[in-house]
């Protein structure tokens, strides 16, 4: 690859973690007219689209916003092109050795309405057999069709995770397995390559925030069964990084991870050199709270003291162009095997709310006095 630096550059058209799906179709169209078709519709009748870039013959397949509440991806691809622009370059060079077909947004009414799930309920990442969903068969088509070498599968994870104990899991990776026993295939081991080219590239940005994530065998998800049909496929989640919730720092990561990645695959040419490296790393812990509120005593006519654990619940609100955060308690009691991002001792403080007790499941509906 080229010496040149990846100086990575946002696009400046999409400030915010939330993107409206017509926003975005109204930029396909003005700015990568030459690249993008239309691959079909979801079930509310938006368009899919489609795009693709370069000419060379490592032909990869990648898609974003499969569950529609995870956007990273999709500033992933319109970040590594802003900043190509800049980079002439690295985009030759890049170009030049593989052909990238990038399915955009592909559950647009899930990204509308910022749900996992599509219109009817389905979760597309679950959909392989039942092909249930209007949108899940558009992707299953083209990957059995198209002939490709590998396959990105773009997602984002909850802030649950670290890599540590400590540390927030920024990345997380995972070769799919492709049965029960997640036995090490040749067409894993391309996968596992990539995947610890990728977290090489990355160590000098984040050495202690990227995971492995878990290789339980799904036999109704998508990248364990395009593993299974023989074609390498690297999942990438973004997840939390410190004081991020708008995800801005994990959005930069994130793109510079997917860049190393389609730079891992041209220098690695199929084969699968360093492979063993994978599982050096650390898997991901589902050990944190966005907040946890210590040693509060509740006001009751008798001694209890509680931890109590709150998690955002992240939505978007009619006629805002940016999701809101929701604080919802998830646990009362003992979470002394738990830590929160943000811990607040509650010791000699009062406990003030309407009701006795913090409700779970719902709304935090007390303060800390």
């Amino acid at each position: 690859m080229a010496t040149e630096t990846f100086n990575y550059i946002p696009n400046p058209n999409f400030p915010n973690r939330y993107i409206l799906p017509k926003r975005l179709e109204n930029y396909l169209q003005a700015n990568l007219s030459d690249y993008i078709s239309e691959l079909g519709f979801s079930t509310n009748g938006q368009k899919i689209y489609k795009a693709t870039f370069g000419y060379g013959t490592i032909k990869i397949l990648a898609w974003s916003q499969m569950h529609g509440n995870e956007s990273n991806a999709t500033h992933a691809m319109l970040d590594l092109l802003t900043t190509l622009q800049d980079s002439k370059s690295l985009a030759d060079e890049l170009w030049s050795k593989i052909s990238l077909d990038f399915i955009f947004m592909l559950n647009p009414d899930g990204s509308l309405a910022w749900t996992r799930r599509n219109a009817h309920n389905i979760d597309l990442n679950r959909d392989y057999n039942m092909m249930s969903s209007k949108e899940f068969p558009l992707l299953k088509k083209i990957a059995m069709e198209g002939n490709y070498h590998y396959a990105l599968n773009l997602h984002e994870q909850r802030t649950l995770f670290s890599t540590d104990g400590i540390h927030p899991a920024t990345l997380s990776f995972l070769a799919p397995a492709e049965d029960v026993d997640r036995t090490v295939t040749e067409t894993r081991k391309k996968a596992m390559a990539v995947i610890t080219a990728i977290v090489d590239g990355m160590k000098e940005f984040i050495p202690n925030q990227i995971a492995r994530y878990n290789d339980e065998f799904y036999p109704n998800s998508t990248g364990d069964n395009f593993t299974k049909m023989g074609l390498p496929t690297i999942l990438y989640e973004g997840g939390h990084f410190q004081n991020d919730y708008l995800r801005k720092e994990t959005r930069k990561y994130y793109t510079i991870a997917f860049y190393e990645g389609l730079k891992a695959i041209i220098k690695l040419n199929g084969t699968s050199d360093g492979w063993e490296k994978y599982f050096e790393l650390p898997e991901n812990k589902e050990d944190h709270f966005d907040i946890i509120y210590r040693n509060v005593s509740l006001d009751t006519d008798f001694s209890s003291v509680v931890d109590i654990a709150v998690q955002y619940k992240e939505q978007i609100l009619e006629g805002y162009d940016e999701i809101t955060f929701l604080p919802m308690v998830v646990e009362v009691g003992d979470c002394g095997k738990k830590k929160g991002w943000k811990e607040i001792d509650c010791k000699g403080k009062k406990f003030v709310s309407k009701d006795k007790f913090p409700k779970i499941d719902e709304i935090q509906n007390f303060e800390i006095l």
